[in-house]
């Protein structure tokens, strides 16, 4: 087991009071770590932009302490939104409602609409608690590479870039969140995660479909981009016994090992897969291989989320 992490009570007061002033904090949530700014300062989330490379169609999620928090940041809150969160908050879900004005812009990518979301980590809370101002945050490394979801690997992607570290010790979920729009008629599935769209559709009925942005246009939520969550080193998605490339790789698979540089059976069950998948590419991608080959997952919806992000990872 990993040795736990925990920041003093004096390590959050400080990275509240850089938050407060305009600096970045990246902190851990129970998916990944994030980038951290106050969400109501311009000049600081144009700091997460510029640290990231991020394009501003991309918006960011905004994190919040409490469903007080979060409404005074939406519009409006329709039912929907109260079950949502009775139910899934704190948790890995992000909601999507027209936005609050005192909202900026540049956090919502010129949408009218904002994604809320409440962590379920005890040092993300207390760092907003301490900050007393919802943080805007997408994951702390480099635009459309791997998510870090251990401190170690946000210093490697953004170094300086950061003013302050929160070392919480890895992530839990170790993907992204489920991101659902509560605008319009109908209730859509922005970006799968690991709270299932059959628990949604449980709360919200059937889910809208969602049309793709086009290159140049805001999207509805982070993580819809072609090529994303990607590795320095290729990514091939490969059938169960199918021949590996030629060279020196890495083979990750479920159900039928091959012969390969470095060979390693992931775990049978979704949210053990997804709890390591990240790490296991961040050291691959360290060992200098010519290839990650990764067995097709299952086709059932427990994977959704899984497939989602290795299919935009492999292109």
């Amino acid at each position: 087991m990993p040795k736990t992490t925990c920041p003093s009570k004096e390590q959050i007061e400080q990275a509240g009071a850089l938050i407060r002033t305009g600096k970045l904090v990246a902190f851990p949530t129970e998916t990944v770590y994030g980038l951290g700014a106050n969400a109501l300062d311009v000049g600081a989330v144009g700091r997460i932009f510029r640290a990231k490379g991020r394009p501003a169609t991309s918006p960011l999620i905004v994190h919040v302490d409490s469903v007080a928090m979060a409404r005074g940041l939406a519009s409006c809150w329709p039912e929907q939104a109260e079950l949502l969160t009775q139910r899934f908050w704190p948790g890995p879900l992000t909601v999507v409602l027209p936005k609050n004005p005192q909202v900026p812009d540049i956090v919502t990518a010129g949408l009218p609409t904002v994604g809320l979301r409440m962590p379920a980590n005890s040092v993300a809370l207390e760092l907003i608690r301490s900050a007393g101002v919802p943080i805007a945050a997408p994951s702390a490394n480099l635009f459309s590479t791997l998510s870090p979801t251990t401190a170690r690997r946000v210093r490697n992607s953004l170094g300086s870039a950061v003013d302050l570290i929160l070392d919480g010790g890895p992530t839990t979920v170790g993907i992204e969140s489920t991101v659902v729009s509560l605008v319009g008629d109908t209730p859509k599935l922005l970006r799968p995660g690991m709270i299932s769209r059959a628990e949604l559709e449980a709360i919200l009925g059937l889910l809208g479909e969602v049309q793709a942005a086009e290159p140049d246009q805001s999207h509805p939520s982070p993580g819809m981009h072609l090529r994303h969550y990607s590795p320095a080193t290729p990514i091939a998605l490969i059938d169960a016994g199918r021949r590996l490339p030629q060279g020196r790789g890495a083979y990750l698979w479920l159900f039928a090992p091959a012969k390969a540089t470095v060979t390693i059976q992931m775990p049978a069950s979704p949210e053990e897969y997804a709890a390591i998948l990240y790490e296991t590419l961040h050291r691959l991608d360290e060992q200098s291989l010519e290839w990650i080959a990764i067995e097709k997952l299952p086709e059932d919806a427990s994977w959704s989320a899984i497939r989602d992000r290795l299919a935009r990872a492999s292109r």
